[in-house]
């Protein structure tokens, strides 16, 4: 059975719509996993003699286990952003004589299979051949990478655990990161050395292993409480329940003085109020806005204006970005319906770039406070929004054209990867990479003035020349409508 639901997934991957709208995606994707083994591997070889040259009085082995604490640590705070739980297309299956246990059985024995508890032993196995090498026993040697796995695999399936309580906040992020900071804190203030416990529990298993039955009993309780946890759940009834919201009307008569494009500006609107997904787009404005006190109050930056430049761009279009990545994937769920009425695409589009113009100057004012740390980072904000407008407003709009994925608006909120694509990992270059080079030539030989200059110019550009831009961009919409359609179709 275990063969027959791999056989099936296998044919779901490479018959989708996305596996060839989306090789280059595929190919990315291939390039980080064997970027991150090498430096995995490297840390692997390299640990021993960087361990002896930095701790020349410590024993090698015994300092990784002290700082084994922080690597689980940033472990699971790693794959709470970036790891999903493993889940076939399970409705079609559920009608069918089979057993529910198999089903759940197979989703869970999936994700110990996942790239992330592969990628630690790519350190483990070869800072273990030199530990034999360097004459420990190899009994010890073999216990402790066995007992590195166990430890991946706890981390695996509690991350699964923390993720499914955590979905039912608005904010998703924010347990994982109360937890993590408090677990820091304690041990950072000395009230609870987890530290000291995990390497001495560590110490411990490795001197007798018969010790390993712990963590092995630990990982058999996840395993079992994931596994009551989805057999809850996964029922056909569950997809088939009626929720019941109070309806919540919002008059927008605001938006009518944009004519034509107010519709269009107000669906908007009430699709980012009123759902789950979007809505988080609002919530990551704060985070923006405070995102320069990292920077601008630190020794550190104070002659790297050049960065500023970045900073500036990120918190006045925290929220362009956030939003316009995604267009018109926000709509994927009505996105047929929608094409199928008589409808101008240039105005459908215009109201996007509204809205992010909107936000962009918004930003710029509630930035303006960041004038304390001098009026240049005021000139900054004031020359990223323009740059926001004129010219990544439209690199936004333009990448969207090229998004085949579809977005549920009711999933969780923050950190969701679901609809990201090369277009969303690509895009991000020109976003950040160009302000700041634009900026930099010219500071760098004639000074801050001529930067500033030339990323307001460049950004003004851009707005004068927005319809000929927007004609342009709604052509290329206009062609990939269909495939647009087609894809977004797609559940899979």
């Amino acid at each position: 059975m275990i063969l027959r639901f791999a056989n099936l997934e296998w044919k779901q991957f490479f018959r989708s719509s996305y596996w060839q709208k989306s090789m280059a995606l595929n190919v990315l994707m291939v390039i980080f996993a064997l970027y991150f083994i090498l430096i995995f591997l490297g840390l692997g070889l390299g640990l021993y003699p960087l361990l002896r040259e930095l701790y020349p009085e410590s024993d090698p082995f015994v300092m990784v286990n002290r700082f084994l604490f922080f690597w689980l640590l940033t472990d699971l705070g790693i794959r709470f952003f970036l790891q999903k739980l493993p889940v076939m297309n399970v409705k079609p299956l559920l009608v069918l004589p089979l057993k529910t246990s198999k089903i759940i059985h197979y989703v869970l024995r999936k994700s110990a299979l996942s790239f992330f508890n592969f990628l630690p032993m790519f350190t483990a196995i070869p800072f273990g051949i030199m530990l034999l090498l360097k004459g420990y026993a190899p009994w010890q040697v073999i216990t402790w990478n066995v007992l590195i796995l166990l430890l991946t695999l706890l981390i695996n399936y509690l991350n699964f655990i923390i993720e499914r309580l955590s979905s039912k906040t608005e904010l998703s992020f924010l347990p994982i990161i109360a937890l993590i900071s408090g677990v820091f804190a304690l041990n950072y203030f000395g009230l609870i050395s987890f530290e000291n416990l995990v390497e001495r529990g560590v110490n411990s298993i490795v001197q007798n292993p018969l010790y390993l039955l712990i963590p092995f009993a630990l990982l058999v309780g996840l395993y079992r409480v994931n596994y009551i946890s989805l057999k809850e759940n996964l029922y056909i009834d569950q997809s088939l329940k009626s929720k019941t919201k109070e309806a919540n009307t919002t008059d927008l008569k605001w938006t009518r003085r944009f004519g034509s494009v107010a519709p269009f500006l107000q669906l908007d609107l009430k699709l980012i109020w009123r759902n789950k997904r979007p809505r988080s787009t609002v919530f990551i404005l704060i985070m923006g806005l405070l995102y320069g006190l990292i920077f601008y109050p630190n020794p550190h930056y104070q002659d790297m204006q050049w960065l500023y430049v970045f900073v500036g761009i990120f918190v006045t279009g925290v929220f362009m970005i956030n939003f316009g990545q995604f267009i018109p994937a926000w709509d994927s769920g009505y996105y047929k319906l929608l094409m199928s009425q008589n409808i101008k695409y240039k105005e459908y589009l215009t109201s996007k770039y509204l809205l992010m113009q909107m936000s962009a100057v918004i930003m710029f004012v509630l930035s303006i406070p960041y004038v304390y740390f001098g009026w240049d980072i005021l000139l900054i904000h004031f020359a990223a929004m323009i740059f926001n407008i004129g010219v990544n407003s439209h690199i936004l709009l333009f990448g969207g054209s090229f998004n085949r994925k579809r977005i549920d608006l009711n999933q969780r909120a923050a950190f969701n990867y679901q609809g990201t694509g090369a277009v969303q990992w690509l895009i991000g270059f020109p976003l950040l990479l160009l302000p700041m080079l634009f900026f930099y030539v010219p500071y760098h030989y004639l000074g801050f003035e001529a930067g500033i200059a030339t990323v307001i110019i460049i950004g003004v550009i851009g707005v004068v020349f927005h319809q000929k831009i927007m004609q342009m961009i709604t052509a290329k919409y206009i062609d990939s409508k269909y495939a647009m359609i087609d894809a977004f179709e797609q559940t899979n």
